[in-house]
């Protein structure tokens, strides 16, 4: 069985921790383990390969992370863009043999009850076998007017088995949702699925013959790198209408069963829920080390750098990212999104990048950020190089902390050691390379009328960017 992990999303209910190129997955909130390696680790436990969906700026973070946890060969399809999870499923169903027997899940979810989870995708499997296109319904708990719910058909006797689709339901009213626990056979939308792959595409091809047919043209125009990535071409991607897998497949086959499960499962979708997941101290309050409380109960802190003190308060949401603080009342981080909104009218990138983005050569981190210059630490993994490259509108100063740097400056390369410095000038085409065992770490300092990330002209790239 194959486990298909999609990591898209962009990360606005979970702003300012979550951002687009950081996205909630991978953010490490539990143990030093981000959600997507959970759900690598969990599934691996099921399936004897993972084939990772994701988008282009979120591939080095996927594979870095994979390699934290000694997986050095994973198998990806890279979206240009999103197009929802109906195209990203049939994608990567293209992608396998047609009999494979496919396990799709999120990366961004917590699964508590690991024993009872393994238990329902085994029963999973078995359905998936006989051609039949499976979900898994979440026990609701309470009535929750966030998520889907699945409406299944209770026959007498049945217990937890597999269970025949009544209906899909989208997410209901508060009255709504009370009616749904009081009948006791409905479920959360868990959005994860199982089936051949076959079986998936077949039944696409009859309910949504249009996104069949763009995802197979996208497929065959695909690029490949070796075995183990395949990269969907811009226009191709962008021509697929834009579906999710509920709309295009499951509410419209006969073929769908649905596994009740009771797995201590939660979507993480907001401050709210995240606060019920962390472990708390003796007066409710998330347990965070540089947090220092008096009087102050039934918080959500979240800050790694700073110390937060909190003074008579209670059902608060404190979260500091260095660049960006949120404070809100618990109970209201549904809104959060709107705040989002609002930045990118503003042209802001707070919903995009953290102070520290990740790239995949290595980091930097914005120091200084003020009209005129720009001061960051740059760090180079061993082995790695950024793109050759020139600026329009600013020049670079660069000092070396720890590391040798090698570095090309039109035609002249040469070796940069600790507390040696060198000077680019505007419009110079240089690079900066990591040649050695350990990485390289430099202070960058920007000087020019605008100090954009997008003032890079790339000439040559040894990971294919733009």
């Amino acid at each position: 069985m194959t486990n298909i992990i999609l990591c898209g999303g962009s990360g606005t209910r979970l702003w300012p921790i979550s951002r687009t190129l950081m996205p909630k997955q991978f953010v490490k909130l539990f143990d030093d383990r981000s959600l997507f390696q959970l759900t690598v680790e969990r599934n691996a436990k099921a399936c004897d390969e993972q084939l990772i969906v994701s988008n282009a700026d979120q591939y080095f973070l996927a594979v870095d992370q994979l390699e934290e946890l000694g997986i050095t060969k994973g198998h990806f399809l890279l979206e240009p863009v999103g197009r929802n999870t109906a195209p990203a499923i049939a994608l990567a169903c293209m992608a396998l043999d047609p009999q494979t027997v496919v396990l799709v899940t999120p990366s961004d979810h917590l699964i508590k009850d690991e024993e009872s989870y393994l238990d329902a995708v085994k029963r999973a499997e078995e359905l998936a076998k006989e051609n039949f296109l499976v979900t898994f319904g979440i026990k609701p708990h309470y009535p929750e007017t966030g998520f889907g719910y699945i409406e299944a058909e209770r026959k007498e006797g049945s217990g937890d088995v597999a269970m025949d689709v009544t209906k899909f339901h989208e997410k209901p009213d508060s009255k709504t949702a009370r009616s749904y626990i009081e009948q006791r056979n409905f479920y959360w939308n868990s959005g994860m699925f199982c089936f051949k792959a076959k079986t998936l595409l077949d039944e696409l091809k009859n309910s949504a013959p249009e996104i069949h047919e763009a995802c197979r043209i996208a497929f065959d125009n695909s690029k490949r790198s070796g075995e183990d990535l395949i990269r969907i071409q811009h226009e191709d991607m962008a021509s697929i209408p834009e579906e999710s897998i509920d709309y295009a497949v499951m509410e419209k086959s006969r073929r769908v069963k649905v596994i009740p499960c009771d797995i201590g499962w939660s979507d993480l979708g907001s401050f709210d829920a995240l606060y019920e997941e962390l472990p708390k101290d003796e007066n409710g309050n998330t347990v965070n080390e540089n947090h220092i409380a008096l009087d102050s109960k039934d918080n959500l802190i979240i800050g790694s750098d700073r110390t937060i003190a909190t003074v008579d308060i209670e059902n608060l949401m404190i979260v500091d990212t260095g660049d960006a603080l949120l404070i809100s009342r618990k109970g209201s981080s549904q809104k959060v999104k709107q705040i989002v909104g609002e930045l990118k009218r503003r042209g802001s990138d707070l919903p995009s990048v953290h102070l520290t983005a990740h790239r995949p050569w290595g980091t930097y981190t914005v120091l200084e950020n003020t009209p005129g210059y720009k001061i960051k630490r740059i760090v180079v993994k061993p082995g790695k190089r950024l793109s050759l490259q020139k600026h329009f509108h600013r020049s670079e100063h660069w000092i070396v902390v720890s590391g040798t740097a090698t570095v090309t400056i039109g035609d002249e390369t040469k070796l940069i050691r600790p507390n040696e410095s060198t000077y680019i000038k505007m419009g110079e085409v240089h690079r900066l390379a990591n040649e050695g065992k350990i990485p390289v770490v430099l202070i960058e300092a920007q000087v020019g009328e605008y100090t954009g990330e997008d003032d890079i002209v790339r000439l040559d790239d040894d990971f294919r960017r733009a």
